[in-house]
């Protein structure tokens, strides 16, 4: 009995068979037909749409393979993180999936984007053995998740940094162009991961790091605590956030990574805004920027000594770099004025 033949004849009247269905008809062993349908395979007749008990063959035509895929709309992928590539795995996910096809340009870019740069902080930072992908696509939007179980990425920083505790690791982590790798990488890429979700959720040790652009707002919650890190991101396919657009929002002239905006409300490690050194731990490591944006709204007031090593001194320190502040309520506004003035 010649098995291919038989293969291919089954699929050229059914759009798509399992090794199981000829395995029923024929009576020989799973082992030995799956033989040939890899021998199929590897002459480019078949192609395997998804894996294991959702593994199935159809023709290798190119309708019948996008018709099969689009009833994938989920992946789970527990990745060894060894020799581990981000751009490999997206590209295999891809491939074995619909999740991707039929996408607008600005949410395809947006999401090849995003899961590179936080499945590649996973493979690069957390030491952990393995790592898990889940992928979701549903009528409205797509998600992602990404788990590691290695140090945990708001102690992580807190460690290579030196900082006192996690709070100040999220207020290091929320400025952008933070990084623990500096000689690989930019840190570039949380910062603009969450300017392009709708929600990117980070979740480290006890804590929550949720960036809320449907709200426009950023949030910290106590959250259980867990071992490694996880990400959430989230995206409406109806969505028109642009990735160029993004870029450009924080550049300067050329591609350059150079504003930031620093949420101070989120920062508060304190009760108030009063002395140096809360000033030194909000602007440490801005100096990187060209333009920075303090935000304060929800600050009731700030102290002298606080509004002076920011404005002041540190300004001093860094002539060419722009600082400027929003949503200020005039307790606020008095004191920077009154430190500018020299009064």
């Amino acid at each position: 009995m010649d098995i291919k033949s038989f293969i291919l004849k089954k699929l050229a009247r059914r759009e798509e068979i399992k090794v199981s269905d000829i395995v029923e008809e024929t009576g020989f062993s799973r082992a030995y037909i799956n033989r040939f349908f890899q021998q199929l395979r590897a002459e480019g007749k078949i192609i395997l749409i998804g894996k294991a008990n959702q593994a199935r063959y159809r023709l290798a035509e190119k309708n019948a393979v996008d018709n099969g895929r689009m009833s994938i709309l989920s992946a789970h992928r527990i990745l060894q993180n060894k020799t581990l590539s981000e751009d490999v795995a997206l590209e295999d996910m891809k491939r074995e999936t619909g999740i991707f096809l039929n996408l607008p340009k600005n949410i395809s870019s947006i999401l090849d984007y995003a899961f590179t740069e936080m499945l590649n902080n996973a493979i690069e930072h957390s030491k952990s053995k393995k790592i898990e992908v889940y992928l979701k696509r549903s009528e409205s939007d797509i998600n992602f998740k990404i788990i590691d179980w290695g140090v945990g990425i708001f102690r992580n920083i807190m460690q290579k940094k030196k900082l006192s505790n996690e709070l100040e690791a999220i207020q290091d982590l929320i400025k952008g162009k933070q990084t623990t790798a500096p000689k690989v990488h930019t840190g570039e890429g949380i910062f603009f991961t969450s300017k392009a979700a709708d929600v990117l959720i980070i979740h480290g040790s006890n804590k929550k790091l949720i960036f809320d652009n449907l709200l426009n707002d950023i949030f910290i919650k106590d959250a259980r605590t867990i071992v490694g890190t996880r990400v959430f991101f989230t995206i409406n396919l109806k969505s028109n956030r642009n990735l160029s657009s993004i870029f450009k929002a924080y550049s300067g002239n050329g591609f350059e990574f150079s504003k930031t905006k620093v949420v101070v409300k989120l920062f508060k490690i304190g009760v108030d805004y009063i002395s140096r050194s809360q000033a030194r731990r909000l602007i440490s490591g801005l100096d990187k920027f060209k333009n920075i944006v303090l935000d304060f709204k929800g600050v009731d007031t700030i102290g002298q000594a606080f509004v002076d090593e920011i404005f002041r001194v540190w300004q001093k320190r860094y002539p060419n770099i722009k600082i400027e502040y929003l949503k200020a309520n005039e307790n606020v506004k008095f004191m920077i004025k009154h430190v500018l003035s020299g009064e």
